[in-house]
């Protein structure tokens, strides 16, 4: 795979493993992950970035278990090492090394104008660390040690992508070309999944309640009485419009697991309620998400198989990352061992 990294676009994207990977995690970005790989027009590579959840306090056993998890999650999904570079980040020092390296090369303006770090110091006003301030420098090193020409993003990620591209083209211009300037794009498939109570706010693991989010590994009950309870509105028709954010999102997650348009799903329900489209919402979903925790109950009991698998991504991502490190460090002016 590593020889043909000069003919084809290398992407690179990322998931954190800080809980239950979630149906957001899986429309918006999961399943463009195995959609690029099985093309076969890119060269992807795929990280578990854990070294990014320690921003927020883990407790030790449980945060194994989440990467453990979501690892094999991610190859339920599809993510197969034999096509794709797949590997937990902590795994490959490199990523560590050249974060600091270009923290020297980010400006503190910069950074205190992110507005995630703003949303999570006001979320976790008890552990306003250093590392919340600076994870985007530790972003920009995940997706520059690849040479990485693509990085799928959502809107929330937007800034941080041109953080990386600002640090790289500054890096070039100080010595020569080194870092690959990498662009963000919106992969035309995916799905920017909301909250089922408050669909005006993305879905996320950390929800208090616990109808919001649908996790990939929910029992069938489960994912329909969530369903069920979708928020929506007074309406009562399933049509896509201004002010009807949750039957907006469930029309979307219908989109994305169906293949059906909007105009066709509208069709569909045409004189029918919401009880009969959350439901059918939620069947379909159930029917998307079966295979996958088929195939987690199977890959979570062969550890040794996740061990090998991780271990092979982390060895063919190490040898890339070493090779832009050592770039990098050469031209700063280390002195090489």
């Amino acid at each position: 795979m590593e020889n043909t990294t000069e003919k084809k676009k290398i992407v690179y994207s990322a998931i954190q493993p800080s809980g239950t990977i979630t149906l957001g995690n899986y429309l918006g970005a999961l399943k463009n992950w195995v959609v690029m790989q099985e093309e076969g027009t890119h060269n992807c590579i795929y990280t578990l970035a854990d070294l990014h959840t320690i921003t927020v306090r883990q407790e030790p056993a449980k945060m194994r278990k989440n990467v453990l998890d979501a690892y094999a999650s991610i190859l339920a999904c599809g993510v197969d090492v034999e096509k794709s570079i797949f590997f937990i980040q902590s795994h490959v020092h490199q990523h560590a090394e050249l974060a600091w390296i270009l923290n020297c090369y980010t400006q503190f303006g910069e950074l205190s104008r992110m507005t995630q770090f703003k949303d999570k110091s006001a979320k976790h006003a008890d552990n306003i660390n250093a590392g919340l301030f600076t994870y985007p420098c530790l972003m920009a090193a995940d997706i520059l040690l690849y040479q990485a020409d693509l990085v799928p993003v959502g809107a929330d990620q937007k800034q941080h992508i041109e953080l990386a591209r600002d640090v790289a083209g500054r890096f070039n211009s100080l010595y020569s070309p080194t870092f690959t300037v990498p662009e963000g794009f919106i992969p035309k498939n995916g799905a920017r999944v909301m909250s089922l109570q408050d669909p005006t706010k993305k879905m996320s693991k950390s929800d208090e309640n616990v109808n919001a989010c649908v996790s990939l590994l929910d029992s069938p009950d489960v994912i329909l009485k969530k369903f069920k309870r979708a928020v929506t509105d007074s309406e009562a028709r399933v049509a896509y419009g201004e002010g009807k954010d949750g039957i907006n999102n469930l029309m979307g997650i219908y989109s994305v697991v169906t293949g059906k348009s909007m105009q066709e799903i509208e069709d569909e329900f045409a004189g029918k309620g919401y009880g009969d489209f959350k439901v059918a919402v939620g069947e379909a979903v159930i029917e998307e998400l079966r295979p996958i925790r088929e195939k987690y109950e199977k890959l979570i009991a062969d550890k040794a198989y996740l061990e090998e698998s991780y271990r092979k991504g982390a060895e063919i991502a190490e040898r890339m990352a070493q090779r832009t490190l050592d770039k990098v460090m050469k031209k700063i002016g280390f002195i090489h061992k």
